[in-house]
């Protein structure tokens, strides 16, 4: 086909694009068709396609004020992503994190999630979850126009995108007239797929049209999206710093490389494991995207619009687990560090080994009802009112068998010593060395340990008006264009509640139930395949087994053995998180937000050359209220072993906090055309992102299982101020041809208010600690008089025969004599000082001529003064998501064939600060550089059908973890490559 493009001259062009906004790939095309019945002898074919698409692009980051980069949809179409976030890191500076093996949220320049703001058509969206931070993985990218990153700040945008704001353009029918469709369907194979359907479909279908001579639009789109995979881990939930050590524990039991003191003592801290654990889930997932658009033109001035957007998305997991938990001090028969004070070797007694099995179905429904109004009064104002209700609701009880997520746990204490090793490999080995003199636990000897269920669903929504007009500068012979100024009323909401079950069904295998459980009921499988991407996994690994058994068989024998009348007390089995033994809170935070702003447009030259002036500014005021319901805690009792309980009042309480912040939030930015191919920018302004919802809770919560070693507790702090930042942007761009360019660009970001973690060792009246009371230090010291092992499960027998007596729950209570405890309650707080950081972005785009071909390179290098210093344990305020990352594509399309390569690396970042059952240094999570490979064939077989194949993570890219040093371990995941087969139908 002949491909000619219209170019019109440069100001028309960027008059057009600015005046397009949202719309820019719709109404460039809108614009050519004018442009043609005007001038009926100029032949003007669109290029469409890839190029079509990444020259649409160029040309909005070409006119845009300030810095902006886009992808349009028909390069979205052709490119092999399952969601939004996978589109996006095609972006300059943007990079995404995953979850199961999915792109999720995005990075932006370094900034987190939760410092990037996601609208829809300019309106804010409420986050998913307990986070501001959108998810991503929710939105097919079929269906949406166009995606457009704002990196530096405008006023007229909403608050809150600090690292970005990203904007989802959905389809509007009266910008392209005429009848529009477009169906496709995908058969689906996840090579990871082992349990469920190895092929699964993706329908999408959108629609547009316009009535009664173009005053009447609709457009609809709807995609149902399924895939069924398996994911495959092994995980340690935190690092232990500094913990107790044997006293007597023989040298030649110890390797330890650190240096010594002048006295002979080590110098510098050590880190054991607190668990070991490995895992396989099979997971099932429907995701089902509908938005539809309604628009009248009463006149040529006047559109009125109403839209609704649906996403409804189900998670239902299968998951089987083993692993080991771990105690230290007189536990401890031999370990070896490494000269960052790790342990890569622990031969440690007591505790337990176990055998999990569990379940859960997750639904999210977000929602989207919006109305619009956009007036052109007369040539000189415009005004636009849009109001919108937006929500989304996790709940994570679907699951009509148990309506929560539920843990089965079975094992055996029946151990001489576990071996936690990893001295080489990528996986560490996790071996139990049995009574029964092997290193596997028989199915006959297989118990009961316990249960637990958990329920906690969850609602974000935001309502919000704003009002925008534009005046346009006919009056006044100066160089102002226009004037934007507006107002915005924003209420959002947060709020969820949180039901757990307790550690239900018995405890610690005493009294000891395996004949509850046939051996026939276990299935005893190798390692072979699992995790065999990495080094020392699949046959390699020890343990070289697992069990694999049925949820609902367990569930059935337990409800029919451990009842109340063989249990005692509160306990029995019952596949529910509302239990007797359980705790319940619930909590909410409003947010109800002030905006004004204005911002105006100047075009004007020095020295000859073309300067754009853009210069605005916002304010904003926000009320904070949080309210929180939850048990009072009054005492904790030890059940023996690792298994400490929280008891509560039988009633609620309730507290309620109030705080309050304002923001003022001025931006300029300037543009210079060089030459016709040359462009400059310089930009500053200020930007913000608002703490995170779940901080502002200001409630205290106490851990309802405080192990030693875990007595955590968090509280919020509904006065935080939210991250203040003044922003810098240089940029020099050169378009050299009509579809590529070079661009590289300088940013600087001075943080303050930065959001940390404080971790403070109180005690609360009446909570008395049984730990290293004068009876537990009696045990240990008759313990160790006899020359035996002062392990945990030792020590709760020794009290019990010096006069410790059990309570009618099988728990021993604290005494008058015991010391108060210690509880690590962590609370978020504002850092006093600015963080910097800074980098460059690079960008080449070209397109061969001719020729088909084309590539397109981008890199992000970032660095500041916020990374996390491992080798203090002293509290810290870093910067989560900080890396360099890069994208690159390359592409050929001609004569109806298209084939793309996409790469995209990120390199290690900063996951976040504090560890599941980490120290209360607050350890940090660290991922490891990533690079995925995609690919995406397309075909034409005629003008309306296409035939394509894609290929997801073609280089079986596996996801990795560690805490302050490599060595320590905390995840490996392994999900292997996806490959798609379709066909779609368009019309037009």
């Amino acid at each position: 086909m002949k491909q000619v493009q219209f170019v019109a001259s440069r100001v028309a062009l960027c008059v057009s694009l600015a005046l397009s906004g949202q719309v820019f790939a719709e109404e460039q095309s809108t614009a050519n068709l004018t442009t043609d019945a005007q001038n009926p002898e100029i032949e003007v074919i669109e290029i469409r396609g890839i190029k079509g698409s990444l020259t649409r692009a160029m040309n909005l980051k070409r006119s845009a004020s300030g810095v902006v980069d886009a992808i349009s949809a028909e390069e979205m179409g052709k490119f092999p992503d399952t969601n939004l976030a996978e589109s996006l890191q095609r972006i300059t500076g943007v990079a995404v994190s995953r979850s199961n093996g999915e792109g999720s949220q995005i990075t932006v320049r370094g900034f987190g999630p939760d410092f990037n703001l996601i609208t829809l058509n300019g309106r804010q969206m409420p986050g998913t979850g307990n986070s501001r931070s959108y998810s991503l993985e929710n939105l097919s990218a079929d269906g949406v126009m166009a995606l457009e990153v704002f990196k530096t700040a405008r006023a007229e945008n909403p608050s809150g995108g600090l690292g970005a704001t990203v904007n989802i353009v959905t389809r509007k029918p009266l910008a392209s007239p005429g009848e529009r469709y477009t169906f496709s369907a995908k058969a689906i194979h996840d090579s990871s797929n082992v349990e469920n359907d190895d092929v699964t479909p993706e329908l999408s279908a959108l629609y547009s049209n316009t009535f009664i001579d173009d005053t009447l639009g609709v457009s609809f789109s709807l995609t149902h999206h399924e895939r069924d995979f398996q994911k495959q881990q092994a995980h340690i939930q935190g690092w232990q710093a500094n913990v107790d050590l044997p006293g007597n524990i023989d040298d030649s039991k110890v390797i330890d490389p650190r240096p010594l003191d002048n006295e002979g003592n080590r110098v510098g801290d050590y880190f054991f494991p607190r668990d070991m654990n490995y895992g396989i889930e099979d997971l099932e997932r429907d995701r089902t995207n509908g938005h539809v658009v309604f628009q009248y033109a009463p006149t040529d001035d006047l559109v009125l619009s109403v839209d609704y957007t649906h996403t409804k998305a189900v998670t239902g997991k299968n998951g089987i687990g083993w692993g080991m938990w771990n105690e230290y001090g007189g536990n401890i028969n031999a370990y070896e560090l490494d000269e960052n004070g790790t342990a890569v070797f622990a031969d440690i007694s007591g505790n337990d080994g176990s055998f999990t099995a569990s379940r859960s179905t997750t639904e999210v429904i977000e929602k989207s009802a919006g109305i619009n109004i956009d007036w052109q009064i007369n040539d000189v104002w415009h005004i636009a009112v849009d109001y919108h209700d937006s929500s989304s609701e996790t709940d994570n009880g679907i699951d009509k068998g148990i309506g929560s997520e539920g843990s089965l746990v079975l094992g055996s204490d029946q151990l001489r010593t576990k071996n936690y090793d990893y001295r080489t490999g990528d996986v560490p080995h996790a071996q139990i060395h049995w009574l029964n003199g092997s290193t596997t636990l028989l199915e006959s000897e297989i118990d009961s340990h316990f249960s637990q269920f958990v329920h906690s669903p969850g609602k974000a929504e935001v309502q919000q008006l704003q009002i925008d007009a534009t005046w346009e500068n006919d009056r006044f012979d100066i160089p102002l264009i226009d004037v934007k100024f507006g107002v915005a009323m924003t209420d959002q909401t947060m709020g969820g509640s949180n039901a757990w079950s307790g550690l239900i069904g018995g405890f610690l295998f005493n009294p000891a139930w395996p004949q509850m459980f046939p051996d026939s009921m276990f299935i005893r499988n190798d390692t072979n395949g699992f995790l065999d991407a990495f080094a020392s996994g699949g046959a390699n690994l020890n343990p070289n087994y697992y069990y694999t058994f049925d949820f609902d068989e367990v569930v059935a024998r337990s409800e029919a053995f451990l009842t109340n009348d063989v249990l005692g007390g509160d306990d029995y089995f019952a596949t529910t998180a509302y239990h007797d033994l359980g705790t319940f809170s619930r909590s909410s935070v409003q947010e109800e937000t002030m905006s004004f702003y204005v911002q105006s447009a100047w075009e004007f030259e020095v020295a000859s050359f073309p300067v754009a002036l853009n210069i605005g500014v916002r304010y904003e005021e926000t009320d904070v209220t949080s309210i929180d319901e939850q048990q009072i805690p009054i005492s904790v009792w030890w059940l023996g072993g690792s298994e400490w309980h929280t008891q509560y009042l039988p009633e609620d309480n309730t507290y309620t906090s109030e705080g309050q912040h304002d923001v003022l939030l001025p931006m300029l930015d300037v543009k210079v055309d060089i030459t016709d191919e040359l462009v400059g920018r310089v930009s500053w302004g200020k930007t913000i992102t608002r703490a995170p919802l779940g901080d502002l809770a200001g409630g205290r919560v106490l851990s309802g299982s405080p192990k030693i070693g875990s007595r955590n507790g968090n509280e919020g702090n509904t006065n935080l101020e939210p991250f203040e930042s003044t922003n810098l942007d240089l940029s020099l761009e050169y378009y050299y041809d009509e579809s590529s360019y070079a661009a590289i660009g300088y940013f600087k970001k001075s943080v303050k208010n930065f959001i940390g973690s404080r971790v403070t060792e109180t005690t609360i009246d009446g909570f008395k600690d049984i730990y290293q009371g004068p009876r537990w230090n009696q045990a240990v010291a008759d313990i160790e008089a006899r020359g035996e092992q002062a392990t945990s499960d030792a020590i709760f027998l020794q009290m019990q025969a010096n006069g410790a007596t059990l309570n009618s729950q099988g728990y021993i209570e604290p005494a008058d004599d015991d010391p108060l405890l210690l509880w690590k309650i962590t609370q978020p707080f504002n850092a006093t000082d600015t963080k910097k950081v800074d980098g460059f972005e690079v960008a080449f785009q070209h397109v061969f001529g001719e020729s088909g071909f084309g590539i397109g390179l981008n890199a992000t290098f970032v660095d500041g003064d916020v990374e996390f210093d491992v080798n203090s344990l002293d509290q810290q305020t870093p910067l989560t998501g900080l890396s360099d990352s890069a994208n690159a594509q390359v592409f050929y399309e001609k004569d109806g064939l298209s084939i793309k390569f996409t790469y995209a690396w990120r390199d290690e970042y900063l996951i976040g600060v504090g560890q599941d059952q980490g120290s209360a240094d607050n350890p940090p999570q660290f991922a490891k550089a990533y690079a995925q490979l995609d690919a995406s064939v397309n075909y034409d077989l005629d003008e309306r059908w296409t035939v394509f194949f894609e290929g997801i993570n073609l280089n079986d890219e596996t996801e990795q973890g560690f805490g302050r040093y490599e060595r320590q371990f905390l995840f490996a995941r392994q999900y292997g490559p996806r490959y798609t087969l379709g066909v779609r139908y368009s019309f037009q």
